[in-house]
């Protein structure tokens, strides 16, 4: 699960925006995920990723965005057939 606002405070309150971007630093042949961020923020964040590499407080690394993308799934479906079929089933044992 994701965020549902980018990462970014703006004057101390958090952006509305929805994450665009997931942020994470690749290095050596590990990945880490460092947060999410709009696309107004994307160069921001990339400032700020870039200072705390420099600060040795994340790993040093090349910075990534990549793209959200939404997945869709049919398994976890339900309509009015499936509920009268499970009180069926369930009022037999």
């Amino acid at each position: 699960m994701l965020p549902d606002q980018c990462s970014v405070l703006e004057e101390g309150k958090q952006c509305v925006n929805p994450p665009e971007f997931i942020v994470s630093i690749i290095s050596d042949k590990d990945e880490y995920m460092v947060g999410v961020t709009c696309q107004k923020h994307k160069q921001i964040v990339s400032g700020k990723v870039g200072i705390l590499q420099s600060e040795g407080k994340i790993h040093d690394g090349k910075i990534s965005f990549s793209p959200v993308k939404s997945v869709g799934t049919d398994c976890i479906h339900g309509d009015a057939d499936d509920f009268i079929q499970i009180d069926m089933n369930s009022s037999k044992n």
